[in-house]
């Protein structure tokens, strides 16, 4: 009996399963500040800067924001400013606001992302199959509306619903957020469900807790995948060995 008789729905996480980043963060930044007729920013101080300001708002308002019911907009701004602060970089606030504008507009578009070759064959596959697909991210808004469609995940065609933290004000790694995608696939038992993603803390973790099917993806060899498997999670490359794994006959 393969495993893909036993589901009903499946659940996957978007970034570094279906979509990857493409260049530095540096890249961009570096644009935003030539565009204002500034200098580019050092790439390492930039990314460390970004890390920090980053993990500060994700902590002082987690979901972007969402309890706080702060604009996207007003938290992508503050993140970005702390960026360039404690990277060194303090511009006026005329100057700031041309960089930022450029930030925001270029990450709210596919520029940044590249799709796997493998996620739109595979989230049509799996609808053919006459499964519920969905998908569950620590994203915003943007994410559903823009960047998603416009790299070819459409709503209706790839995915039936989608569990975005910055709009429901929970995130990975709270189980919470599996539970919501079970309710929104249509209150589906978890055993008839499996989630797919490339976080053991995030996805695997708390996917199964809840009884959920778990698989991670290994896209890009990372060292954690040998303490994956040696927990007893399946771990395979890429998406059209799922096909294989979901579809083979097991004792």
């Amino acid at each position: 009996m393969s495993i893909l008789s036993r589901l009903r729905c499946i659940t996957v996480d978007v970034t570094g399963t279906l979509i990857a980043y493409k260049g530095q963060l540096g890249d961009y930044y570096c644009m935003a500040a030539k565009s204002a007729g500034l200098p580019c920013p050092d790439y390492k101080r930039m990314h460390e800067g970004f890390k920090i300001a980053y993990t500060d708002m994700a902590k002082q308002y987690p979901c972007f924001g969402h309890a706080a019911k702060m604009p996207n907009i007003v938290w992508w701004k503050t993140c970005v400013r702390d960026s360039f602060v404690k990277a060194g970089y303090d511009y006026d606030e005329e100057t700031f606001e041309k960089v930022f504008r450029r930030i925001y507009s270029t990450f709210g578009s596919a520029a940044p992302y590249t799709i796997f070759p493998d996620s739109q064959p595979f989230l049509r596959w799996a609808r053919k199959q006459g499964l519920i697909v969905g998908i569950v991210s620590n994203a915003e808004y943007r994410y559903r509306d823009v960047i998603l469609p416009s790299l070819g995940l459409n709503k209706g065609t790839e995915w039936d619903f989608g569990v975005f933290s910055g709009l429901e004000g929970v995130e990975k790694p709270n189980p919470r957020i599996y539970e919501i995608a079970l309710e929104r696939a249509g209150n589906i038992p978890p055993e008839e469900v499996l989630h797919i993603g490339d976080s053991m803390r995030k996805d695997y973790i708390p996917a199964t807790s809840l009884g959920m099917h778990g698989l991670l993806l290994d896209r890009f060899k990372t060292p954690d995948a040998k303490s994956w498997r040696d927990s007893g999670a399946p771990v395979l490359p890429d998406l059209e060995a799922a096909i294989t794994w979901l579809t083979s006959e097991k004792a």
